[in-house]
């Protein structure tokens, strides 16, 4: 750290400043004239970011007509879902094989997860496209600039802020299944506040979260209402204020593993953010000061026990931080920041029987400070290299040091080169510590990455096509493993007692994943536009002595494709097809349950009635195929959905 103070003081005495710092803010929005990435916590251009990153605007957005977001990341290379019945039921997604809980969600510039989750990962049942403006997915381990959990990746979301006076926006459908959603906004421009409101509402009878061919008979509806919010408020030259929000809460009817209940769930999350903004020495330095905030609760039901509810947890965040950039000289920037990040959780599940008494909550908390550090430099025209380099204190398990570096080479030719390394790491859970399993001895989940890849741009830009080349491997994970009974292992008791358990998490497991995502684009003439892409992961266990050494790890396919065409007629008509195509997966790490491979075709089409209306329509899972992504679970048939868009 001396020697980082020391680099920083001869920094600030350099006179040659040649540029702006850019702004380090993941919540920026981006430059309507080039593609800016915020995932990476600077605004930075596509052509200078050495990892993997797909950016999704509200144009592909608004095209793509896709009511949740795990729907429209689906399009993209490498990612796979699995979901446990149909809209608002528990939804995984997974980037390059990796776990599930090993994704780092970021909304408005905070970071979201839900500790008192098994895994502390994110949910993305809940999460509409509703008011989102921009989408990124930043591949690979990144855990020097988001911390724990950002080993598969980052999947950025950034809502709108307006840029007239005043401005909104609202879209309205409805479709198969009784299936309503309505989203509206409006902001605009005040004197020194910029502001934008936004809300959704969303509802639907559903399918049965078991599949009809496992006994599913009754359809698990689903409800969701949201509200985000942001302002900005100038108070002097260099100086503002940032408020973000963001609230979703959700009611879902479940199945039991063994068919159909009547039970149900309510889920609540809440996330907030303030922050000081102070850019000094004519931009050059900029500065961040924020504090986040997510809480989120979680309640299952089932009216037909005496005590309906069964389950209840919750799990809360607090992030102090602060984060800075400065420009060093032309092409050379340093980002810096430090952060606290403390959490708790509780989790308890009553009784059936009201004689019975609740049991006391499990309850934990944990914290973590970290510092972190990035120069980007341009040494060359064209070409961009990045080193990194973070430092975590846990309470529980002590200090962790990573380190990250890249480049991309942008050639006259057109011809993009990108390399990159990575660490990740993805601390224990707090339900993993401290609940009834729980094992307070755990490490950090660790893994190292690389990739490289090439892009060839023809035609000015209008053929594009490449391919990436990336491993990792990931260590220490941590699995849930059972006790004999009767036991006389230590461990096999609940801490503090000489009540015995089913089972414990420890850290045993040991993953490799490595593989090809390959993509191309062509607009052959105005208004006309192809893409595809294709993906090969390799994810296996590596677990030494483990049965299950060289098996698939569950539910990731290992061939995933993706194709769209869409045309702009000149009368105002937009018509458009997509196709996906999933390889087989299994269930199970034993791979004795397979999973089917699978096609999807949707059907959409738009027409602009004016320049602030549209009407527009689409058909997905058009030939009704039935599929499963995860055992015994349901999948929505052919669906039909219309409605009206304005934007004014």
């Amino acid at each position: 750290m001396l020697k980082t103070l020391s680099l920083f003081s001869v920094l600030l005495s350099t006179t040659a400043f040649a540029q702006d710092a850019p702004l380090p803010d993941a919540a920026s929005d981006a430059d309507a004239g080039s593609i800016v990435v915020t995932a990476t916590r600077l605004a930075t251009p596509l052509d200078q970011v050495p990892a993997s990153i797909t950016v999704l605007d509200k144009a592909d957005i608004d095209r793509a007509q896709d009511m949740g977001v795990t729907e429209i990341l689906l399009r993209t290379p490498g990612i796979s879902i699995s979901r446990n019945g149909g809209y608002g039921t528990a939804t995984s997604l997974r980037i390059r094989g990796a776990e599930t809980d090993q994704t780092v969600v970021v909304i408005d510039g905070v970071k979201l997860n839900d500790p008192s989750s098994t895994g502390g990962g994110y949910n993305f049942a809940n999460l509409l496209t509703g008011d989102i403006s921009r989408i990124e997915v930043l591949r690979g381990p990144q855990s020097t600039l988001w911390g724990s959990q950002a080993i598969g990746g980052v999947v950025n979301i950034v809502t709108p802020l307006p840029e007239k006076d005043l401005e909104g926006s609202f879209d309205v459908e409805a479709g198969s299944r009784q299936t309503v959603s309505g989203r509206a906004a409006l902001g605009g421009k005040t004197g020194p506040v910029t502001w934008r409101i936004g809300g959704q509402t969303f509802t639907t009878d559903g399918i049965s979260a078991i599949a009809p061919a496992a006994g599913g008979q009754e359809k698990d509806g689903y409800t969701n209402r949201s509200l985000t919010g942001r302002a900005e408020i100038a108070l002097a030259e260099g100086v503002s204020v940032d408020l973000r929000s963001y609230y979703s809460r959700g009611r879902v009817n479940i199945d039991g593993f063994a068919g159909d209940t009547q039970e149900y769930s309510l889920s609540r999350d809440f996330v907030g953010y303030a922050g000081l903004n102070v850019a000094l020495f004519d931009g050059r330095f900029n500065n961040r000061f924020g504090f986040g905030y997510t809480d989120t609760n979680r309640d299952n039901y089932d009216p037909t026990r005496a005590r309906a509810k069964t389950f209840d947890a919750a799990g809360r965040n607090q992030r102090l931080e602060y984060q800075g950039s400065f420009a060093i000289n032309e092409g050379w920037t340093i980002l810096f920041g430090a952060e606290n990040e403390r959490s708790r959780f509780r989790s308890v599940s009553p009784p059936a029987s009201l004689s019975a008494p609740i049991p006391e909550p499990g309850r934990g908390k944990a914290e973590i400070t970290s510092f972190y550090g990035e120069v980007k430099a341009q040494p060359i025209t064209g070409l961009t290299l990045t080193g990194g380099v973070r430092h975590d204190d846990h309470s529980r398990y002590g200090g962790r040091t990573l380190f990250s570096g890249g480049g991309i080479w942008v050639l006259p030719t057109g011809t993009v080169l990108r390399a990159s390394y990575g660490e990740g790491f993805k601390a224990p859970s707090l339900y993993q510590l401290f609940s009834e399993y729980g094992n307070t001895a755990l490490n950090p989940e660790k893994a190292r990455g690389w990739e490289a890849g090439v892009e060839q741009r023809l035609m000015d830009g209008a053929l594009s096509f490449g391919a990436a080349y990336f491993e990792r491997t990931s260590t220490d994970q941590i699995i849930f493993a059972s006790c004999d009974f009767p036991s006389t292992l230590p461990i096999c008791f609940i801490p503090g007692t000489t009540i015995s358990r089913f089972g414990y998490y420890d850290n045993v497991a040991r993953a490799k994943a490595h593989g090809i995502e390959a993509h191309a684009a062509l607009r052959p003439v105005e208004g006309l536009t192809i893409d595809a892409n294709y993906s090969w992961t390799v994810a296996e266990d590596r677990s030494t002595g483990a049965s299950t050494f060289g098996n698939w790890l569950p539910r990731r396919p290992r061939d995933t494709a993706n194709g769209s065409i869409s045309y702009a007629w000149p009368f105002g008509l937009t018509t458009g097809a997509a196709i996906r195509w999933s390889g087989k997966s299994y269930d199970n790490a034993s791979n004795t349950t397979r999973l089917d491979d699978y096609t999807l075709v949707d059907l959409r089409a738009e027409f602009a009635v004016s320049s602030t209306f549209s009407l527009f329509a689409r058909a997905e899972n058009l030939f009704d195929e039935k599929y499963m992504t995860a055992n015994r679970y349901g999948t929505l048939g052919r669906s039909i959905y219309a409605g009206i868009r304005g934007r004014f």
